[in-house]
């Protein structure tokens, strides 16, 4: 019985703990500190080169503006800033906002008050950076029917004679976009440079989770030696950033809730860009509440009258599995299960597949409802065999507490001697949740992460499971499930007890209230399953000892 008493302290604690920080968040609204006005160079000695290299691009500010050249391929709809030819936009024509869906989602943007781009450049004498002007022969692209890539050409031509052209190569389906630099050298000396590619991000960070968990917001590098590696904005700010400051291989990545973008030096498709030469990365804060993460290569000499390419590709969109894994090794790693990484992955590999087949994200949370409570059945049955026998004890109980008076030790001891007569486990009952909460952490975890559900439909009222239910009747249908399922389960000999239980499916049915509806579509699949499950048991029971009784 102190098993019970536990959950619902544990169930009104939760509750306690979640409106009083959502009280407190609308009350005194947290304030984002910006960044001092010197930029932070990230830590550590073996950075130096990096740093030193990097430092020669003029650093990011407010961001200056040229001409606009806009990009539209069936993905994409994208805008190029002649000043650096950047990309200064861009926008996920598949996937809306996320407060009016009808309207393409918005990546990167150099207006408003969300700052984030994607930059390059070279360092060297006269050579283009992301603050140089190139030129363009068109100011509009689009990808034509028919077509599989549209290409979108920007030139420089430095004082010294050598043309660099900044090359984007856009493609059918792809969130992948090629970057090439072409470097003709037209001078009399060889040209030595280096390139660079940088994310830059404000520190605006969001918090779609509930009691206190939210999906990372920021920077990350990802290199053979170093594995995967995040690093929250305060410390970028603070200096504190550890990561493998220079590798052979990797990539960097900007990562917020659903969405990322990061440059990829070694990619699955194509050849890798850092090698024979090393990739230096570099993490640091920049003015406006900026801050940016970069990679630095060493170009091979460029003999006079020569020409020298180099492509780096640059994701832009979704968190999408089957997208991520073609990218590069470890790419991934960007969608966010949080500590739960090992149920939540495994779990929606399941439900993804079955979605494969299904095309319906609603139906294939209940097809894996059904397959987990299948691969549970007999743990389940059991836990309702032991939770059947004592409610049949219920009466006996009764009679011993009668008996035993306020003497709590003598009742504890007859108590367990029944238990210990009558072969039952007073624990058995709790079992079925207890499996069922590392699998429901999972869900949550997956739901927040999995981009796939983001604004998918289920069946009626369900236009987007990864939000609420509008109408609450998901839950509401949860709380008389619960109710049901606890008339099910043995009495608590404790009076004040027993109203406490009857209490706890409607605290439990406030938290429901709050979560993705498609949780709750698992949570109530699985609850009408084990009321079932729990019914037939308990009857079966009932019946065995009637026959018992009557031979």
């Amino acid at each position: 019985m102190d098993t019970k008493r536990l959950i619902v302290f544990i169930a009104l604690s939760f509750g306690i703990l979640y409106f009083w920080q959502h009280y407190m968040e609308q009350r005194y609204p947290q304030l984002k500190t910006p960044a001092t006005a010197s930029s932070v160079a990230a830590s550590g000695a073996s950075q130096a080169s990096a740093t030193a290299s990097t430092a020669a691009a003029p650093e990011a500010g407010r961001l200056a503006k040229g001409q606009r050249i806009t990009v539209t391929t069936d993905l994409l709809s994208a805008v190029i800033d002649t000043n650096g030819a950047d990309l200064r936009e861009v926008k996920l024509l598949k996937l809306g906002e996320t407060k009016d869906p009808k309207k393409p989602f918005t990546l990167l943007q150099d207006e408003g008050e969300h700052i984030y781009v994607a930059q390059s450049g070279l360092l060297g004498d006269g050579l283009p950076t992301h603050k140089s002007i190139f030129t363009s022969a068109q100011s509009s692209y689009t990808l034509a029917e028919g077509q599989n890539e549209v290409v979108v050409r920007l030139e420089n031509v430095a004082a010294n004679g050598v043309k660099v052209a900044k090359i984007y190569t856009f493609k059918r389906d792809k969130y992948l976009v090629d970057v090439k630099y072409e470097i003709v050298n037209g001078s009399n000396a060889p040209v030595t440079t280096s390139a660079y590619y940088r994310l830059v991000r404000d520190g605006k960070v969001e918090n779609p989770g509930m009691f206190g968990t939210h999906t990372f917001t920021g920077p990350a590098v990802y290199t053979e030696e170093g594995k995967f590696q995040k690093v929250d904005f305060e410390k970028i700010r603070k200096g504190e950033a550890k990561y493998v400051p220079a590798a052979k291989d990797g990539w960097i990545a900007m990562i917020q809730h659903y969405f990322v973008s990061g440059w990829i030096f070694s990619p699955k498709e194509g050849s890798a860009a850092c090698t024979p030469n090393a990739c230096r990365y570099e993490m640091k804060a920049l003015p406006d509440n900026l801050f940016a993460v970069s990679a630095t290569i060493d170009l091979p000499a460029i003999a006079a009258g020569q020409k020298l390419e180099k492509s780096v590709p640059l994701y832009l969109g979704p968190q999408e599995s089957k997208r991520l894994d073609t990218v590069a090794t470890g790419f991934d790693l960007v969608k966010d299960y949080g500590m739960f990484t090992i149920f939540s992955k495994p779990l929606f590999a399941v439900l993804q597949f079955i979605h494969s087949f299904i095309g319906n994200w609603g139906w294939s949370i209940i097809i894996v409802t059904l397959l987990l409570k299948a691969a549970f059945f007999p743990l389940a049955s059991a836990s309702y065999r032991s939770m059947a026998k004592m409610r049949q004890l219920a009466p006996r109980m009764e009679a011993l507490k009668q008996r035993h008076g306020e003497d709590r030790v003598k009742f504890q001891q007859a108590v367990m001697e029944m238990y210990k007569t009558e072969k039952v486990n007073p624990l058995g009952g709790c079992l079925p949740m207890l499996v069922q909460i590392p699998v429901f952490i999972a869900f949550y975890w997956m739901l927040l992460a999995a981009v796939e559900l983001r604004q998918a439909p289920w069946e009626f009222w369900i236009h987007d499971l990864s939000i609420p239910d509008p109408y609450y009747i998901l839950p509401l249908i949860m709380a008389v499930s619960m109710y049901v399922q606890s008339s099910l389960s043995p009495p608590p000999p404790d009076p004040m007890q027993a109203k406490m239980m009857k209490w706890m499916p409607l605290a439990f049915s406030v938290f429901f209230f709050f979560f993705p509806a498609g949780l709750v579509l698992y949570w109530v699949v699985n609850n009408i399953l084990s009321i079932a499950q729990q019914y037939v048991i308990t009857k079966q029971i009932e019946k065995q000892s009637a026959l018992a009784k009557n031979s």
